[in-house]
């Protein structure tokens, strides 16, 4: 018999409050970690059923809770997420998984060795739009994968404890990897620029390159004039769009293409048809993803192998950022 109320969210932050308020609404919700003790005042008047608690310590007792959330500061990850695998617990940590590749190694490494499920909060992979592109390109609506691009820009909340790309990025990164079918970057090559913090990028832009010639760009930047969250998908017979910030988050299939006729590229310019796929919230797909697995059957989407790929490649082009 399934259990309800068998979940437990670490942090009752910016996000942490929107996982417990979507287990709640899931009827998973068991308990709340939180050290700041009138925010956990607040949440026990709110959700009166569920346990709190003031450590992860004393969460980790409560043999009732099978699952973890993990929804604090990235710096906090690896600590975390380490002493709940090791009490054999399942756990979902918010992206990105670690600041390290080495601590993320490492839990993907105990998290085998426990026989417990390491879920990443990559929640983009859960957005039915993202998954429907995924599935038009396994039908080969668009001829062979080309080129990727997003643009994930506005005049947002600009952070003091981490640049525009460790901020925004690892969205695309994993919808990237998502689409490449995990295929690790051949290339990864990174610039930004630095105008409002010294040693903080507020714009970024990563070039990557896959194996069979598939490119693509990630564009972030938080000193943006106005909200745009594009995604382009380029196929040799046809293009997929995606504007998430776009009213109605239209997806788009353009019919247009090049052929090469005697020897000359001709445009094929045909219509432009909109796609429809299902309206479900994200988070809520992507949390109820990770309670159907408590039971330890194997994640194939937002596993810990590909979260280190993400962090992977979070590093490198970190790395030329900081180099310049």
């Amino acid at each position: 018999m399934e259990i309800s109320n068998n979940v437990c969210v670490i942090g009752a932050g910016y996000w942490g409050k929107n996982h417990i308020r979507t287990l709640n609404s899931l009827n998973k919700l068991g308990a709340i970690v939180e050290s700041n003790i009138d925010v956990l005042d607040r949440f026990s008047q709110e959700y009166p059923n569920a346990k709190m608690y003031p450590s992860l310590d004393e969460a980790l007792l409560n043999k009732n809770l099978e699952g973890f959330t993990v929804a604090t500061p990235a710096e906090t990850h690896f600590e975390i997420a380490r002493n709940i695998i090791k009490a054999k617990k399942h756990v979902l940590v918010e992206k990105p998984l670690t600041l390290d590749i080495a601590h993320a190694q490492e839990l993907v490494r105990l998290a085998e060795k426990n026989q417990v499920n390491l879920m990443v909060g990559h929640v983009l992979l859960f957005h039915p739009a993202i998954i429907k592109i995924k599935k038009l390109i396994k039908e080969g609506l668009i001829g062979r994968l080309q080129y990727i691009y997003s643009n994930r820009l506005n005049l947002g909340q600009v952070r003091t404890e981490e640049n525009v790309f460790w901020s925004l990025a690892p969205h695309d990164i994993s919808i990237f990897q998502y689409l490449t079918d995990d295929a690790f970057p051949t290339s990864i090559k990174a610039q930004g620029s630095t105008f409002l913090q010294e040693g903080i990028h507020d714009s970024t832009l990563t070039m990557l390159e896959y194996p069979n010639n598939v490119k693509g760009h990630i564009f972030v930047s938080w000193i943006h004039p106005f909200k745009e969250h594009r995604l382009v998908v380029i196929g040799s017979d046809g293009m997929l769009t995606f504007e998430d910030s776009a009213e109605g988050k239209p997806l788009k299939l353009y019919k247009k293409k090049y052929e090469i006729i005697e020897k000359i590229p001709e445009k094929i310019d045909g219509p432009v048809d909109l796609i429809e796929y299902d309206k479900s919230m994200p988070l809520t797909e992507e949390l109820d993803y990770f309670t159907r697995h408590l039971n330890g059957d194997k994640l194939d989407i937002a596993n810990g192998n590909h979260a280190v790929d993400v962090t992977k490649i979070l590093v490198e082009a970190s790395n030329q950022l900081s180099n310049q």
